[in-house]
């Protein structure tokens, strides 16, 4: 078990997944591109197997692979965390010590849910407290958008859950200020809470947040990161008129458009986007010039003949 210090503040990416349109396999040239790129914005670090990464589509295999290529290109400083959480106990241990070998700083551990009416709060509990004492790296706890099919934490839960001395944090994905503010009042001193929606990014960090997880941060990174920095900075306006922009272009294209809007976005902003994983499909032909007003709108410029296709 690792010691309990870690900062996991401002703002990390929860890469997308680029595959190779032909073959269907990760493509990890890509991933590296896509990365390096990214480092050098000013987020805090990469999650590599969420849901903006369609974890769920990704082979055991794959995902090692995507944590050694981005433990090797990103810069010292920045934080690798890795998606390992599974249904099983058992799997999760496994993706846990697979994703420390390949150089993970953190874990981000969302709930077993199949089951879901035998998930009760004991049993969520004692399932996070055995993947956190046999870690040995610090766990960050993921409250996965309950539109998916999870679970919905109960705030108590999350408050025993952060007198664990190995369990750091948590991603709240609900979207709901109200529930960010009890998990900031109710948890263990050192808890940090971090957001999954980049529309409430400012107001969570109002509240006692002490950054995000951010699906539009695959798009707007710095400007995420300078929401951040210019709020601990003092610069309140400044921080603010950022926050309007990545708000906008989080629910248009995150909340609306999803995975395939994210991923048909990083084409046209010189990114490696393409399509996602079947059976998801990609974003319809008949929405390409909402998209391309979306990323207008929050200042980002598209690229090359994509911006015309």
């Amino acid at each position: 078990m690792s010691e309990r210090r870690i900062d996991i503040g401002g703002v990390m990416i929860p890469t997308t997944t680029p595959f190779d349109p032909v073959t269907g396999e990760v493509d990890l040239v890509a991933l590296r591109g896509n990365v390096g790129k990214w480092a050098a914005t000013g987020v805090t670090g990469m999650v590599i197997g969420g849901s903006t990464g369609e974890a769920v589509f990704l082979d055991e295999g794959e995902r090692e692979r995507s944590w050694e290529v981005v433990r090797d290109v990103l810069p010292e400083g920045q934080l690798m965390v890795a998606g390992t959480g599974a249904e099983s106990l058992r799997t999760t241990l496994r993706l846990t010590r697979l994703a420390t070998a390949r150089g993970a700083d953190a874990v981000l551990v969302q709930p077993p849910a199949f089951y879901k009416s035998a998930m009760t709060p004991a049993v969520v509990r004692d399932h996070y407290r055995a993947v956190a004492d046999a870690s040995e790296v610090p766990v960050i706890l993921y409250q996965v958008p309950t539109r998916f099919s999870t679970l919905d934490f109960p705030t108590g839960l999350i408050a025993e859950l952060s007198t664990h001395e190995n369990i750091v944090g948590i991603k709240d994905s609900r979207g709901k200020l109200e529930t960010v503010a009890e998990l900031v009042t109710h948890t263990q001193r050192g808890f940090q809470v971090l957001v999954g929606s980049g529309a409430l990014l400012y107001a969570s960090l109002e509240i006692g947040a002490v950054g995000g997880i951010l699906g539009v941060a695959n798009l707007a990174p710095r400007e995420c990161a300078q929401v951040c920095e210019r709020f601990a900075a003092g610069d309140m306006a400044a921080a603010g008129a950022l926050q309007k922009r990545i708000g906008a272009l989080h629910n248009s294209v995150v909340g609306g458009m999803g995975v395939a809007g994210v991923k048909r976005s990083l084409d046209l902003l010189g990114y490696h986007g393409g399509v996602p994983r079947p059976p998801l499909r990609p974003l319809p032909e008949a929405r390409y010039d909402e998209l391309a007003e979306c990323l207008a709108k929050a200042g980002l410029r598209a690229q090359g003949a994509l911006a015309h296709a």
